[in-house]
């Protein structure tokens, strides 16, 4: 095993070293980051089968879901990331296919995994409101665990902080400042490569882990309608990222702007997202929420025949 990179979280009094190669196989190396991914995308699945079943949804149709979305999020955030780094890929095409290095965008997997899911949707015959709900979940899921991949690559990291408890520098960080400082520095964000960062992928990790504990409360004590919770999902994430955002060193930028694609979208979905909700959630009240996201027995994973069947032996 090799490639290791002594980290050091000064606030903490901690280091150790932190490899980028979990094992070698017949030659060829297997990185934790890829590791990583596929863990929260396991358990993300496994989660979304489970709460599938509860709400009595085609779990054949759920597989036509999966496939399909999973196959247009893996090609949607990569593509993303390559159109915002089209300069340096133009001039490097078989780097494309690198994926296993890094390089993807969550928003672009997010955008090409619904479309998937929509196609999954319309063969398998699944509810698409419902389906976006526990697609949100899974996202939580996949992306406070996903994150980790980025610690083992050393990579999502902010700026610089000499306050942050979590603040953290290794050497392959002051390379990549070292790097890029210059172009930081163009677009205002000046760097001393010789001084710890914040911990953006960390930041990100703990907000969506809590965010999903949130909304599967939500789901389990007070849905109310069908788009709730991807609603509340926008909110809470677009916030974040919104936030956290501004601090990395590492976004994609709209041209020569100084404007960074995330934080502008993530503000976008924030406002889409809030306004969204207040409306249905007006609605609801009155009464007057559209047919297609009332919440059926099923939807609530409550079994009809059971209950007629428990209230004929209670008579």
């Amino acid at each position: 095993m090799s490639d290791f990179t002594r980290v050091y979280f000064p606030g903490l009094g901690w280091e150790f070293d932190v490899p980028a190669v979990a094992f070698t196989i017949g030659g060829y190396e297997v990185h934790w980051y890829g590791i990583i991914i596929a863990i929260g995308f396991a358990l993300a699945v496994v989660y979304g089968g489970r709460m599938a079943y509860k709400w009595k949804m085609s779990l054949d149709g759920m597989t036509d879901v999966l496939i399909w979305g999973t196959v247009f999020g893996i090609i949607g955030a990569r593509l993303y990331y390559v159109a915002f780094e089209w300069d340096y890929y133009s001039q490097h095409l078989g780097d494309i296919f690198k994926i296993w290095e890094g390089g993807i965008a969550i928003y672009g997997g997010i955008i090409g995994a619904i479309i998937g899911a929509a196609i999954g949707c319309k063969i398998g015959k699944v509810n698409f409101l419902n389906l976006l709900d526990l697609g949100s979940l899974g996202l939580l899921i996949g992306q406070g665990i996903g994150r980790w991949g980025n610690f083992f690559n050393q990579e999502a990291f902010g700026a610089n902080t000499t306050t942050a408890p979590f603040r953290m520098y290794s050497y392959k960080i002051q390379q990549t400042l070292e790097a890029t400082q210059q172009s930081l520095a163009e677009r205002g964000m000046d760097v001393d490569p010789s001084l710890p960062v914040h911990p953006t992928f960390l930041y990100e990790s703990v907000w969506c882990l809590l965010s999903f504990l949130v909304l599967h409360i939500i789901v389990k004590k007070c849905r109310m309608f069908k788009g709730q919770i991807l609603m509340l999902y926008c909110v809470l994430y677009g916030a974040e990222r919104m936030v956290v955002e501004g601090l990395r060193t590492d976004s994609l930028y709209i041209g020569s702007t100084d404007i960074r694609v995330s934080q502008l979208l993530s503000a976008i979905i924030v406002v889409a997202g809030l306004v969204s909700f207040i409306t249905f959630l007006i609605l609801y009240k009155k009464g007057k929420l559209p047919k297609a996201m009332e919440l059926t027995p099923a939807d609530r994973g409550i079994d009809i025949r059971k209950e007629k069947a428990a209230d004929g032996e209670n008579h």
